[in-house]
């Protein structure tokens, strides 16, 4: 009787680690190979800080926001370098021409839905007047982004409103991100299953500057998915083009960059780049539809840009060209990890007009990635 339970109870507790959301990190799967950060998200990168406001409602609400803040200080006094990449333009990522041109940020960085973009702006800008020392500021570039979470949200009803959006700045915090169906990842899909906020991070060994970089996403996009180099999607027959209903690859993919290396904005924009190779990756193909956009910026404090300048030049030290490499492969690693890990901690989810998303189907893959050798041991 006592083994009888004690295999019924194991039984139980095998098929909720089956069910249970896992990181790709506790499969366990090695993504490239460069250390993870200890949380293993953006928010190793010392300083910056990560907030979600989820909206859950009824059987049609199904949308949010994710803020992600450089530092914890005034960000429009001490405005960090940062680049723009735009893999493909079919998306609005508000504030995105000023970055490239100036090549620095001023305030958090706010993801979202597609219609919600104007409210986010306005509540940026709300938001940074208010702070104390922007008394006399009379321009904000606020920086939002978006993807289309139309299917499973009823996007047209506008729902994240600027408390929302002020809210989740203020309640930033730095360490463990939430995962998966929280935030601007709320509604959003992947390779045909539940997509959502995904994040990883990379330490360089000291030999190689001894920097960390950390990125986050918002999963929303199709192609054929590819875990570890194993074919999943074509394997579960799961993919793009594979019939009519999975013909709609559109939706968009928001990927942000951080790191605490000093560098410029040409090198920024060369980093981000880089987030395009850890997409693909994944089995992305930037379809026709999907705005794919990077933002990439620098927490270091050295190369901060105050806002009154008092000096007719600045000074500054920078990591120089031949010094990047090991930072592009950090950010092709923890972007394509941080995708899978948004999709490996998303839910089923039903929502606008009783429509449902399946989560990625885990006993499935695991065989596929155990068959294939590439799990850890």
């Amino acid at each position: 009787m006592k083994n009888y339970i004690l295999l019924t109870s194991l039984l139980f507790f095998m098929l909720n680690l089956l069910n249970a959301q896992q990181r790709v990190e506790e499969i366990p799967l090695k993504i490239g190979v460069m250390e993870r950060g200890a949380l293993n998200a953006i928010t190793d990168v010392r300083g910056v800080k990560v907030g979600h406001t989820t909206l859950v409602k009824g059987d049609s609400v199904r949308t949010g926001v994710t803020a992600i803040l450089p530092h914890g200080g005034n960000i429009f006094q001490q405005k960090v370098p940062a680049a723009v990449f735009v893999g493909n333009g079919f998306g609005k990522l508000a504030g995105s021409t000023q970055i490239n041109e100036l090549g620095n940020l001023e305030t958090p960085i706010i993801l979202t839905n597609t219609l919600n973009v104007p409210t986010a702006m306005d509540a940026v800008i709300k938001y940074t007047l208010n702070l104390s020392g922007n008394e006399d500021v009379r321009s904000v570039n606020a920086v939002v982004g978006e993807t289309n979470d139309g299917y499973l949200n009823d996007i047209r009803g506008q729902h994240v409103k600027n408390e929302d959006v002020i809210s989740v700045i203020q309640n930033a915090k730095n360490g463990k991100v939430p995962e998966g169906n929280v935030g601007a990842g709320t509604g959003t899909i992947a390779f045909g299953y539940k997509g959502g906020i995904g994040t990883s991070s990379r330490e360089l060994p000291k030999s190689l500057g001894g920097y960390t970089l950390g990125v986050l996403v918002q999963s929303n996009f199709g192609g054929v998915l590819q875990i570890g180099g194993v074919p999943v999607g074509q394997k579960l027959g799961n993919y793009s083009f594979s019939n009519n209903l999975l013909n709609n690859v559109d939706g968009s993919c928001m990927m942000i960059i951080a790191t605490d290396a000093p560098l410029n904005n040409r090198n920024l924009e060369r980093l981000a780049k880089r987030a395009f190779l850890g997409l693909a990756k994944t089995g992305g193909i930037a379809s026709n539809g999907s705005g794919d956009y990077v933002i990439a910026f620098s927490t270091a404090e050295a190369v901060r840009v105050q806002y009154k300048i008092e000096t007719e030049t600045l000074k500054q030290e920078i990591v120089p060209n031949d010094l990047m490499s090991p930072l592009f492969m950090a950010t092709i690693e923890a972007t394509e990890e941080a995708i899978l890990n948004s999709i490996f901690m998303a839910e089923t989810t039903t929502g606008f007009k009783g429509r449902t998303i399946k989560a990625l189907p885990k006993e499935e893959v695991l065989k596929l990635l155990k068959e294939a050798g590439v799990l850890e041991n």
